[in-house]
């Protein structure tokens, strides 16, 4: 009997950390860790298609969550130099052609950036995601033959954020993301993005291919590619400011 109770405990403490059910709070705070950590850095390639059109730019990136976020345009030459710079709640974007500041106001949180079908409020991250809604787990789907969990994130009455209802599907055996919906505050699916092609990259293993599709706007696409990327490593914090949106190398 104690050699059978031995083999028993011998399996429980062999077994993941989340054989357990988790919670949502728990699903998304890990999605969070896992993708931005306390800080990141890194160099990505933005590509955006339309019927008409495909434009790619490959931009550096810097930010300190949940505060502080700055990116930097490095090509195509017409776009390259082109910056933008939060801190906390305000918003700047810099634009070397006209060598002029644009302060950009709440209320375009939501306007797209550089033609993209991301809001300046997905790239620059302007809310914190785990502390400004409510997560709950609501059951699991089959996601192209994985089972996923399902997360509603419901925005906290005195939150300041900019969607109606967020909703997380995370591969149950991994934990990992594969897609993330953005509803508005009527309860409409706007856009949604997809996470695929999971590779080491910044010593962890991540989705380096996102890619986010408009709900009324089939055709287009905005697939965000991520190059290169370390994590919580110090930045200096002359990274976050105007005068450094404001130099152009």
């Amino acid at each position: 009997m104690r050699q059978i109770w031995g083999a028993i405990l011998a399996v429980a403490l062999a077994a993941p950390a989340w054989a357990a059910e988790p919670t949502g709070q728990e699903l998304v705070a890990h999605i969070e860790r896992l993708l931005w950590g306390k800080t990141n850095q890194g160099l990505a390639e933005m590509t955006v298609v339309t019927p008409r059109w495909t434009r790619t730019l490959e931009l550096r990136f810097w930010m300190e969550r949940p505060e502080r976020t700055f990116i930097r345009i490095l090509a195509p030459p017409k776009e390259a130099g082109i910056g933008s710079l939060r801190i906390k709640a305000e918003m700047w974007n810099y634009l070397p052609a006209v060598e002029r500041t644009i302060k950009i106001p709440p209320s375009m949180m939501l306007q797209p950036w550089m033609g993209s079908d991301m809001t300046n409020d997905d790239l620059v991250k302007e809310s914190s995601v785990v502390e400004d809604y409510t997560h709950t787990l609501v059951g699991t789907e089959e996601i192209e033959g994985a089972k996923a969990y399902r997360v509603e994130s419901i925005p906290k009455p005195e939150a300041a954020v900019v969607w109606g209802k967020l909703v997380y599907k995370i591969r149950v055996t991994d934990r990992l993301p594969l897609a993330q919906e953005y509803y508005d505050e009527r309860g409409e699916l706007i856009k949604a993005m997809r996470f695929t092609e999971t590779r080491r990259l910044g010593g962890r293993e991540i989705p380096t291919r996102w890619t986010m599709q408009p709900v009324k706007k089939p055709q287009n696409k905005t697939v965000f590619l991520l190059k290169e990327i370390s994590f919580d490593a110090p930045v200096d914090a002359e990274i976050f400011t105007l005068r450094n949106l404001q130099k152009v190398k």
